[in-house]
């Protein structure tokens, strides 16, 4: 695909993606903050994640934007490094906080007379905070292998993955493999306990779970999900390239861009899933666009 060309394509898009991520982020964390029908623990990781999306929204795409409609970065090198800085951030704290939500729901639903010890007002916030250090300690090796650097291709300054390929195994094994199996254990037990209690034909108080427990579990499953649907190309890519260097010379520039561009268009997508799959989201998003419509 040509410079030219590609701009006219990815510039409109992304565009829209930085729209989009910054506005329902933004309403999704401020909902969950606002309505107290909507606070318990779990909102914490929820308004977390919410937070990990605004974090790219509101510094790194206007970045992107200016690379793409000047075909380069003019920004400098102390912007490039905070850029990719934060890309990072936003990711490795996305993935953690979709973890630590499928671990409270596996607590929340599988173990819940110990629930209520484990996740206290007070551990929930030590647990926020434990994921936000973790995600800045995970980060800093990247000052020593020079991997935050611009990428042409994607006018983004960001994870080199050519820059060293034992540490790109460890990022992609860690903060991908790692994190997705630990989710896929929690949800795989959530949904067997979900088939037996469907199957009982006398109910067991101990095994009870409520519609609207249910139907919380679902909306961060399918947030999961696309995640990892998302994210996944990327991060094969970046195994593959690291494990074989010279497979990098054979894979299409088309689906690199591509598969890059997927993976940070699903910052933008987890309120749309709030919206759709959370009847006191859509209530809320229906009374914020009759406000807005009604303003004009």
């Amino acid at each position: 695909m040509a410079p030219v060309r590609s701009r006219r394509i990815v510039g409109p898009g992304f565009a829209i993606h930085k729209d989009m991520a910054l506005y329902g982020s933004f309403k999704g964390s401020g909902r969950f903050s606002q309505n107290v029908e909507m606070v318990y623990v779990c909102n914490a990781f929820v308004v977390s994640l919410a937070i990990a999306d605004l974090v790219v929204a509101f510094y790194t795409y206007p970045l992107v934007l200016i690379a793409i409609f000047h075909d380069g970065w003019v920004m400098g090198n102390l912007h490039c490094q905070i850029s990719g800085f934060l890309m990072g951030l936003s990711v490795i704290s996305s993935i953690f906080n979709i973890t630590a939500i499928a671990v409270n729901r596996y607590c929340y639903i599988c173990h819940n007379l110990k629930y209520d010890k484990i996740f206290t007002s007070t551990n929930t916030l030590l647990y926020v905070a434990l994921v936000w250090v973790l995600t800045f300690l995970a980060l800093v090796p990247n000052f020593f292998v020079d991997s935050l650097q611009y990428d042409r291709r994607v006018y983004s300054c960001t994870f080199a993955q050519s820059a060293s390929s034992l540490y790109t195994i460890v990022v992609v094994v860690v903060h991908f493999f790692l994190p997705i199996s630990i989710v896929t254990y929690c949800y795989l037990r959530i949904w067997m306990l979900v088939i037996k209690v469907r199957r009982r034909v006398k109910p067991d108080a101990h095994l009870k779970i409520k519609p609207h427990d249910l139907r919380n579990f679902l909306t961060m499953f399918v947030v999961f999900v696309l995640f990892a649907v998302c994210w996944a190309p990327l991060n094969f890519i970046g195994l593959s390239v690291a494990v074989d260097p010279a497979l990098s010379t054979s894979i299409p520039g088309w689906l690199f861009t591509a598969s890059y561009f997927m993976a940070y268009f699903n910052s933008c997508l987890n309120a749309v899933i709030y919206g759709m799959l959370n009847h006191n989201f859509r209530k809320e998003y229906k009374r914020i666009l009759m406000t807005f419509f009604h303003f004009w």
